[in-house]
């Protein structure tokens, strides 16, 4: 005679039978984040490094008023992407609660200080660097083929969408970390440029190879204009030369590098977004925003708030919602939200070949 099968058998059955049936449901929102300090949820609240936004003001306007990891003041355009297309938010992938159901709808593997290139915010110790937030999206398939087998993992991961924003912190965090950085003394800015659009392009092959097939690809913001360049490289409150340069030399080359790979693979996988431009709309024109300033930061110290870290002792603005930057780096939750909407419905002049509206409503369809 048989032995019937134990209670924690019939729960682990019950389970993956329920988790099956519901992909269906959920497959279309199943929304993964790669990259910085742009788009980290919390990873970081996990690791000792000095790169972490777990303390106040950070997420003082965050629904629970409490500090998450967002490098903001509440929100962050992983979460208002979430918001737009009527999902959960991702839970970071360090994140103990991301178990269960829970992995279904996504993970957000992104790490502030992280780059382009390994050697990228090595003065931030333990990151999560893009090779391991790609070893880890291995990981997380492996968990979810457990729940639900490998070839509803393998639906699952393809028709979900990927975002991954990286690049920044290549210039700001390496190349012009310090004066006479070896990375300078090993490129000149065009030559570097070019090395570290070669080391994306594996990058994004590897997303690819691991199943992406729906990827979102922000190029970096004019990185000379934010209150921490203003205040240690620019001039008379001018944006810094030498950033403005990287920028204008990175992004043109991402977007070529994107229509490449797509006519390489015969499909628009790689889906460009220009945050350069949508962050010029603000900078050139606060006021058109309902911005009172894109110079200074809302919390900060020095000149534009863009010296040193955003803290308890920081100055901070008591209306967030004027103030296109939030610290140094960072964009305000407003800013944030004016980036997603370009994200969502922009023109070709913002979303290259097409914006997220028109792929989403695309995919429903197939």
């Amino acid at each position: 005679m048989a032995t019937p099968p134990s209670l924690a058998t019939l729960y682990s059955i019950i389970l993956g039978l329920f988790l099956a049936c519901n992909i269906r449901r959920i497959e279309g929102r199943a929304f993964f984040v790669f990259g910085d300090s742009l788009v980290d949820s919390g990873n970081n609240n996990y690791l000792a490094t000095s790169a972490r936004a777990d303390s106040p003001p950070y997420g003082i306007d965050y629904p629970s008023r409490r500090p998450t990891g967002r490098f903001s003041n509440g929100l962050n355009i992983p979460d208002i992407m979430s918001e737009n297309m009527g999902s959960e938010p991702p839970l970071p992938y360090l994140s103990p609660e991301l178990t269960g159901q829970r992995l279904l709808v996504g993970a957000n593997f992104a790490s502030a200080g992280v780059g382009i290139l390994n050697d990228t915010g090595i003065q931030f110790a333990n990151i999560i660097r893009i090779a391991l937030q790609l070893e880890y999206f291995q990981q997380y398939q492996q968990r979810v083929s457990a729940l639900i087998g490998a070839d509803k993992t393998k639906q699952l991961v393809n028709q979900a969408l990927v975002l991954i924003t990286l690049g920044g912190n290549d210039f700001v965090n390496n190349y012009y970390l310090v004066p006479y950085s070896a990375r300078s003394r090993q490129y000149s800015l065009p030559d570097y440029v070019k090395f570290i659009i070669s080391e994306y392009q594996k990058v994004l092959m590897k997303l690819y190879d691991l199943g992406a097939r729906r990827v979102l690809v922000t190029g970096t913001g004019p990185m000379g204009c934010v209150p921490a360049e203003l205040a240690q490289r620019g001039r008379n409150g001018q944006c810094a030369v030498e950033l403005q340069r990287a920028s204008a030399l990175f992004n043109p080359q991402l977007s070529q590098i994107l229509q490449k790979l797509n006519s390489k693979i015969g499909k628009n996988v790689f889906i460009g977004a220009n945050i350069q431009q949508m962050h010029n709309d603000f900078i050139s024109n606060p006021g058109a925003y309902g911005f009172v300033t894109s110079k200074i930061a809302c919390c900060g110290q020095g000149p534009y708030n863009g010296l040193g870290l955003c803290t308890p002792l920081s100055n901070l603005c008591p209306n967030r919602g004027v103030y296109a930057f939030w610290d140094a780096f960072h964009p305000s939750e407003k800013a944030n939200k004016l980036i997603v909407k370009q994200i969502m419905t922009g023109t070709t002049q913002y979303m290259t070949p097409m914006n997220l509206s028109t792929i989403l409503a695309m995919d429903s369809e197939a």
